[in-house]
């Protein structure tokens, strides 16, 4: 990783010294995203309740600008030049305005599919489903439960393991059954839910801080 990568960390733990003792552990989880990314794969984001926020606040992240406004490299901007010949502007303004993106999805916000599968399947199997239908070899699943033991959760990774899919967890201390599954645990030094989640928050800030530094939407 690059100087400025590694002073993201550092500036991590310097406002949040309790850290240190998962840095390992954040920054192996950003050694599989680089990877992920530079491969052309996509992230798969799950969690309940506050970490269901955080789900989606780390694709909103991800999928835009976060903090650098990412143009768009050259050979893009020429395709969108070359399906716009019949109305210039059109194509000026769009590559002017796209920015470059990290495939990341959250699995949290399909109310349709989401309330059809609890009504008719079983609603802890829901992102299970969905890494099963979404997920290909290669592609990271990351699921966040405070309590490291959510079934859906649980379930989602099983089914990322059974297909070739690495998987990245964000826990409290203890890191529950997500610990003993996964590639990479993030156990935050908390024990009760508000206080793990405000750990969270700044680790997976870092980590697209990370992403961005590192330019890791180019193909290697």
């Amino acid at each position: 990783m690059k100087a400025k990568s590694v002073r993201i960390f550092d500036e991590l733990i310097l406002r949040h010294p309790a850290l240190n003792e998962c840095r390992q552990a954040i920054e192996d989880a950003a050694q599989l995203w680089l990877e992920c990314f530079r491969s052309g794969r996509k992230l798969l984001i799950c969690g309940n309740g506050g970490s269901a926020a955080d789900a989606e606040h780390m694709v909103g992240e991800l999928v835009k600008g976060f903090m650098s406004k990412r143009p768009l490299p050259v050979e893009d901007r020429d395709r969108i030049f070359r399906v716009t010949t019949d109305n210039p502007s059109v194509g000026g303004y769009l590559a002017d305005h796209l920015q470059c993106s990290f495939p990341a999805i959250s699995l949290v916000s399909q109310s349709a599919f989401m309330t059809a599968f609890h009504n008719d399947v079983d609603p802890e199997l829901v992102f299970a489903q969905q890494v099963y239908g979404y997920g290909n070899p290669g592609d990271i699943v990351v699921g966040l439960s405070t309590s490291g033991n959510s079934k859906n959760v649980v379930y989602a990774m099983k089914v990322a393991q059974a297909f070739g899919m690495r998987t990245v967890a964000f826990t409290g201390k203890s890191g529950g059954y997500l610990k003993e599954i996964v590639d990479v645990c993030i156990c935050v030094p908390a024990s009760s839910t508000p206080f793990i989640q405000e750990y969270h928050l700044p680790i997976y800030h870092a980590l697209c801080m990370v992403m961005e530094v590192e330019e890791a939407w180019r193909k290697i």
